[in-house]
């Protein structure tokens, strides 16, 4: 009952929200297939994909600095709303029109509505929340996408070969019932006002622009860097990973939506009882042990490539640390900006990611096909090395950039 009552008082909103996660992940089976679906049903070899994704990357770019503007500027909740009735039709259209480029299409049109409201998301949960609360209601949040997602990635992968049209009208319908929810019971958006010292830091200033603030934030900047560079690291578990167990395995995609569902179902579990026992741990060293868990996690897959009950380990100890940084990264950045710049900053991280993602899905991509997965693999590893050292230089200076938060 203790990891229950852990998200008690939390505002009803989130509690919504939370909720609305869980409705939403049950139909995001497309986007854990996607690099199978334009593999297998598309017949792109990695580097066109790479190459794909990166082009979306950069149509997104300015979909994030423009959800971000609008995020600090306008009602949020409208915002999340509009943006997922245009989500609801691209994949509804989907599942009704024959596979081929104007699928692509769709998708890419739903997924820039879904990157506008990205920013407003992160900013509503937090704006509702106080300070001591956030990283409850991240953790609650979170754990409500991973329900979700338990049986997607597994369905998804049976739906592949014969019946992916269904995947597309799931996708929709689950999109629509949580706009649904967050619609008709969301109604108290107002900004908590907390005068803590430790609160200091998230005083507004609307005169300074986001560029401003990172400047006067060198610790947050370095940050963001590092996030972007585990996130480029991490995204390859959903490209690179795929991509191996469909070479070795002729049901690779049935084995890798299991392998997926495993991800989710840690996250169910662990969530609740890493947020309890590591609650007095700060977020840069939960950030520096999920990196950890991360690199483990991969050279488990690496050294036992072909090993089916080896993926399911390596995907557990991977999970951890997923879970580690997620707790970690939301509180770290809410906690150390002001509030009437979070949509904003939250947008230029989410910008940094797509590029160094795209840039480094193309770089892995070329690899693969013209060196083979184990060099593809020594890229990534040694990306998340780089974003060990960074997230190093990020706990020496934090506690001298922000003093409060560690009184």
């Amino acid at each position: 009952m203790k990891l229950i009552d852990q998200y008690r008082g939390l505002k009803q909103e989130v509690y919504i929200l939370f909720f609305g996660r869980i409705v939403t992940s049950l139909g995001g089976m497309i986007w854990s297939l996607l690099t199978l679906i334009l593999n297998q049903k598309m017949g792109m070899d990695a580097s066109s994909i790479a190459i794909l994704m990166t082009v979306a990357g950069i149509v997104m770019l300015p979909a994030n600095l423009w959800g971000g503007k609008l995020a600090d500027r306008c009602n949020k909740k409208k915002i999340i709303v509009y943006a997922d009735l245009v989500s609801i039709v691209c994949y509804i259209a989907c599942g009704i029109i024959p596979l081929g480029k104007a699928t692509i299409g769709l998708l890419l049109f739903a997924s820039l509505f879904q990157t506008v409201e990205g920013p407003a998301y992160d900013a509503l949960v937090a704006d509702i929340t106080p300070t001591k609360d956030r990283e409850k209601a991240y953790s609650l949040l979170y754990l409500g996408v991973n329900i979700g997602m338990i049986l997607s990635p597994t369905l998804g992968g049976l739906l592949l070969e014969n019946y992916l049209w269904v995947c597309f009208i799931i996708s929709g319908v689950s999109i629509g019932i949580s706009t649904f929810m967050i619609w008709r019971w969301v109604k108290d958006i107002t900004p908590v006002v907390e005068e803590s010292e430790e609160a200091s830091y998230q005083a507004a200033q609307e005169k300074e622009s986001v560029f401003r603030i990172l400047k006067k934030n060198p610790q947050v900047f370095l940050f963001v860097l590092a996030a972007s560079l585990y996130f480029a690291a991490y995204n390859q578990h959903s490209f690179l990973m795929p991509l191996d167990m469909a070479a070795v395995h002729e049901n690779g995609a049935v084995i890798f939506g299991t392998v997926m569902s495993l991800n989710c179902i840690v996250v169910v579990i662990f969530t609740p009882l890493i947020t309890n026992w590591f609650r007095k741990m700060g977020e840069t060293k939960k950030i520096l042990t999920g990196e950890l868990l991360v690199i483990a996690g991969y050279g488990i897959f690496l050294l036992l490539l072909g090993f089916v009950p080896a993926y399911y380990a390596a995907m557990t100890v991977f999970t951890w640390g997923e879970i580690f940084c997620t707790l970690a990264q939301g509180p770290y950045l809410t906690r150390r900006i002001p509030s009437s710049h979070r949509g904003r900053v939250t947008s230029v991280m989410w910008v940094i990611d797509s590029v160094l993602i795209g840039v480094f899905n193309i770089i892995v991509g070329k690899v693969y096909d013209l060196q083979g997965s184990t060099a593809a693999w020594v890229i990534v590893l040694g990306a998340v090395g780089l974003s060990v050292l960074l997230t190093l230089f990020v706990i020496k200076g934090d506690r001298k950039a922000y003093p409060k938060l560690y009184e």
